[in-house]
C-alpha cells in the first residue's frame, strides 16, 4: 500500500509529493523545495519515518516542480527520470527562475525517459504513466489504479486547470489531454494536484468551468 505525504514549498507554492510503502521505499515527485529550510522539512521527515528514497520522479520541469532536483539527487544519490520531451523544459528552467527572481542550481545529471504506458514499480505497488500534454510538452501523470489516485501535476486542479501561456503550452491540447486521459478514470480517483488541495476526477467532471461542454 502507498502512503503520500504533500508538501508545499517555495514562493510559488509547489506540491512537492513523498510516496512510500510498507517497506520503507519511497518516490519522490516534483521536488519543489527552494529554500534549505524545506530541503531540511523534507529531510526530516524522510527520517523521521525511517524512509528510503529509491527513485526522483519530476511530472514535468517547469522551474517550480525542479527546484529541489539537484538537492534531492545529491542527498539520496538519485538520478533523474523525466519525458523525453521534457528535457528541453529542464535546460530553460534555470532562465525562468532568474526571470522570477528565484536563482537555483539545476539538476544536470543523468537523465532516464519514462513514457506513455509505463510503469513506475514501488516494490508490489504500481503506477502507471499517463501522458497528458497541453501545460508542458512531456507533462505526464502517475495513475495507481489499485488505490484509485492520480499525481497530477499542473495538468488538473480543484476547479481550475493549468495555465498554456508557457513556453510549448497549449490551451486545446490541454482540455483534450484531461477529457482523454484523466476523464476517463474512475470518478472517485483523487486528483493530488501540482498547486491547491485535492479534488477527484468526478469533482471535476461536474463543477470544473474550463471543462463543461
Amino acid at each position: 500500500m502507498i502512503h503520500i505525504q504533500k508538501f508545499t514549498f517555495s514562493p510559488i507554492q509547489e506540491n512537492t509529493y513523498l510516496l512510500w510503502n510498507e517497506k520503507g521505499h519511497a518516490l519522490i515527485i516534483d521536488p519543489g523545495c527552494y529554500f534549505t529550510a524545506e530541503q531540511e522539512t523534507l529531510h526530516q521527515f524522510i527520517k523521521d519515518h525511517q524512509l528510503t528514497p529509491v527513485q526522483l520522479l519530476n511530472t514535468h520541469c517547469h522551474l517550480d516542480h525542479v527546484f529541489g532536483n539537484k538537492w534531492v539527487s545529491k542527498t539520496f544519490n538519485l538520478e533523474l527520470y523525466i519525458q523525453p520531451k521534457e528535457e528541453q523544459v529542464l535546460q530553460f528552467a534555470p532562465n525562468s527562475g532568474l526571470m522570477w527572481g528565484l536563482s537555483f542550481e539545476n539538476y544536470t545529471g543523468p537523465l532516464h525517459f519514462i513514457n506513455a504506458g509505463d510503469t513506475i514499480y514501488l516494490d508490489e505497488d504500481e503506477l502507471q504513466v499517463i501522458l497528458a500534454p497541453g501545460h508542458s510538452p512531456g507533462h505526464v501523470c502517475f495513475y495507481c489504479k489499485a488505490q484509485q489516485f492520480i499525481i497530477g501535476g499542473d495538468v488538473l486542479f480543484l476547479e481550475s486547470i493549468g495555465r498554456t501561456d508557457l513556453p510549448g503550452g497549449n490551451h486545446q491540447q490541454l482540455l483534450n489531454s484531461i477529457r482523454e486521459q484523466l476523464f476517463v478514470l474512475p470518478d472517485a480517483t483523487v486528483v493530488h494536484p501540482g498547486h491547491g488541495p485535492q479534488t477527484t476526477i468526478g469533482h471535476e467532471k461536474k463543477y470544473n468551468p474550463y471543462l463543461q461542454m
